[in-house]
């Protein structure tokens, strides 16, 4: 079958399911999953089973969009006018829910986690690290729904509404370091910490450079070019991205960090900023996630599934239990009110997005080729449960703050 029929099969596929997701009141990423589970090669293989061996051009290019995107959100005057409950809280629970899972995982991985050879240092600790890392995003477009369509205003609200926006790049970054740490480990047995260490910093540090100066690039081209149609600005934006995403595999840095980098820099020092972001929002941004979402359902392996529902499940346990302890813990600290203490949590339990993508990366990475199939399976599987249960949680904790209008 050719891949242009194909990606016409995927698209339509995505936005019909999308939009039937909307009519019962799920988020459209669900319908963007099922849709991509229908098409699974695994199922009825409708679809050659070799196809989403090629779609790695299509990952790259969504996730250097979508981390562009979170890098969007860390505008200075956006950080301090929140104030530090909201920064306080999103450390506390995107860390504790990375700690949770990892411990968690460190603790079963032995008993659930079946391949030949295994070792701590080549497979359980390499598992838990990667699979802790993904615990920290938060989607925020499943709790904007909810927000939106029942008008709910209030302290509440805008916490979980703030913490959603910035601890996805916290994700980014632990995932960054943990894809370091791991691939030390699944290398060899024998790690030196020094090389360790100065490899992190290199990647992390480099890929931070490198994408502050793909974003002053940007800047300067937007300062230079005066001419402000939307197609200009799309192609110079898709450019410039898909060029900083590409150097950074060329020197071996952190790609998503580089993008997410560039980001930061267009919203602090851009003076068109609120346009650009619009115009990706509101031309590329639904074109880009029904071909990601779906193309993700197809990467689900259910082989792997049948043996590893156990694993989805307590990852899902895992990562509530840590959201919940460390925004409770974080609220604490920053002396936030017992509404805030008691409900935002409940908030930020879907989860999507970024993570997925995260997720799908490791399949490039052939030092966790013996694993990449059961995180990617553990985290759709968790994914679909979070998105079907983290609109209804959010709906609940909104109602109980006296924040929702009932309808």
């Amino acid at each position: 079958m050719q891949s242009i029929l194909i990606f016409g099969i995927i698209l339509i596929t995505g936005y019909v399911l999308g939009e039937i997701a909307t009519k019962i009141k799920l988020p459209k990423v669900t319908g963007y999953i099922l849709a991509g589970i229908l098409l699974n090669p695994g199922l009825f293989n409708f679809i050659p089973a070799d196809f989403i061996n090629h779609t790695n051009l299509i990952t790259n290019i969504s996730l250097s969009v979508i981390t562009f995107s979170v890098g969007g959100t860390l505008s200075y005057s956006r950080i301090k006018k929140l104030g530090k409950g909201i920064l306080f809280i999103t450390f506390f629970e995107a860390e504790f829910a990375f700690l949770s899972v990892f411990i968690g995982f460190m603790a079963i991985a032995p008993f659930f986690i079946h391949i030949s050879d295994a070792t701590w240092l080549t497979i359980f600790i390499p598992i838990s690290i990667l699979i802790g890392s993904l615990a920290s995003p938060t989607d925020p477009s499943s709790t904007l729904a909810i927000v939106h369509e029942y008008k709910a205003k209030g302290d509440v609200t805008s916490t979980i509404m703030g913490v959603a926006a910035f601890d996805d790049a916290l994700g980014i970054i632990n995932y960054s370091i943990a894809i370091a740490i791991a691939g030390a480990f699944a290398f060899n047995d024998s790690i030196s910490v020094t090389s360790s260490i100065l490899a992190l910093l290199t990647t992390i540090g480099g890929a931070i450079l490198l994408g502050a100066i793909f974003g002053f690039i940007f800047n300067a081209i937007m300062l230079i070019d005066k001419r402000d149609t939307d197609g200009a600005l799309i192609v110079c934006i898709f450019g410039l991205l898909l060029l900083c995403f590409g150097s950074a595999t060329l020197l071996g840095v952190d790609e998503l960090l580089a993008t997410m980098m560039m980001g930061v820099i267009v919203v602090n020092f851009n003076s068109k900023k609120d346009k650009i972001f619009k115009i990706i929002e509101q031309n590329t941004e639904e074109l880009i996630f029904v071909l990601f979402f779906t193309l993700s359902g197809m990467y689900l392996n259910f082989s792997v599934l049948s043996t590893s529902y156990i694993l989805v499940l307590c990852f899902v346990i895992f990562r509530v239990i840590g959201k919940f302890s460390g925004t409770i813990l974080g609220a604490h600290i920053s002396k936030s009110s017992t509404a805030v203490k008691r409900y935002t949590a409940s908030g930020l339990i879907p989860q999507g997005g970024i993570v997925i993508g995260l997720a799908l990366l490791l399949k490039q990475n052939h030092a966790f080729d013996n694993i990449s199939d059961i995180i990617i399976t553990v985290i759709i599987g968790a994914t679909i449960i979070h998105e079907l249960i983290g609109p209804v949680l959010a709906k609940i904790a909104l109602k109980k703050a006296g924040e929702i209008n009932n309808k």
